[in-house]
């Protein structure tokens, strides 16, 4: 067996439609709930007060496994952010992107990124959490013939820095997500699972199992480096998110132990 069903959460950023108040993400996680995800990570939902977020998750039986938190707050409101996933009893405390411009400016660029990222990093390890980077296709563009990818995972601290590979944005990227969860032991506890379909002659967001991914590769990957959280995420539904998130909790559901 490759999963359990409580280790199976929902991104809202899916949901980013229906959670821009209190009460549409109260809402929103009873549906959440009753599809039968255990867990959610928190991303591009309303401002709204982190007890009310607690008090919505709790209140629907669904745990805050993960978050993604604006680069802004890393750097300039940290201490913030250490107290909100105090809160939510969440450990991992996730970027969803690197800002562009580090990038744009080259192997500089991408240095000057992990000098200033690593210092958030290490001090959320000293308060306990664990900070995890979350990839798109652009970490695939290769400096020197070594991906960014490679260059984040080489020149961090492999203790404060750690991952959450997005399996479509890794295929996307011209990358094999199995062997990236694997090269990534040890380093990875959450991971983003999402399905590539091609419709016409362009790739598109699927939910699980719709699209034409290895799935048997990948979550063997996962349950080899003893993946914790298995983050169920669609940028794009091409139908009612709610249905989407249903459609791969099921994929999901029917592979997991009993």
């Amino acid at each position: 067996m490759r999963v359990r069903k409580e280790q199976i959460a929902a991104q809202l950023y899916t949901l980013r439609e229906y959670t821009r108040t209190a009460e549409e993400l109260d809402r929103a996680l009873a549906r959440v709930a009753a599809i039968g995800y255990a867990a959610v990570q928190v991303s591009a939902i309303g401002p709204i007060d982190p007890r009310e977020v607690k008090a919505s998750a709790d209140r629907h039986g669904l745990a805050i496994c993960a978050t993604h938190v604006p680069y802004a707050r890393l750097v300039d409101d940290l201490d913030a952010v250490i107290a909100e996933h105090r809160l939510w009893n969440c450990r991992y405390v996730g970027l969803g992107m690197m800002p562009r411009q580090y990038l744009a400016a080259g192997i500089e660029g991408l240095r000057a990124f992990i000098r200033e990222v690593s210092e958030a990093a290490k001090r959320l390890r000293d308060a306990g959490l664990q900070f995890v980077y979350h990839n798109h296709r652009m970490e695939f563009a290769k400096f020197g013939g070594r991906t960014a990818l490679e260059l984040l995972m080489e020149e961090t601290d492999p203790d404060a820095f750690h991952f959450e590979l997005d399996t479509y944005w890794a295929q996307a990227g011209g990358a094999d997500p199995a062997a990236w969860i694997r090269r990534l032991d040890g380093r990875m506890k959450v991971v983003h699972l999402k399905d590539m379909a091609v419709v016409g002659d362009e790739p598109h967001f699927a939910e699980i199992g719709e699209g034409n991914m290895n799935w048997d590769a990948i979550l063997d990957a996962c349950r080899a480096v003893g993946m914790e959280w298995y983050v169920v995420e669609q940028d794009v539904c091409r139908r009612d998110p709610f249905e989407s998130l249903a459609i791969s909790w099921r994929y999901l559901a029917e592979r997991a132990e009993s």
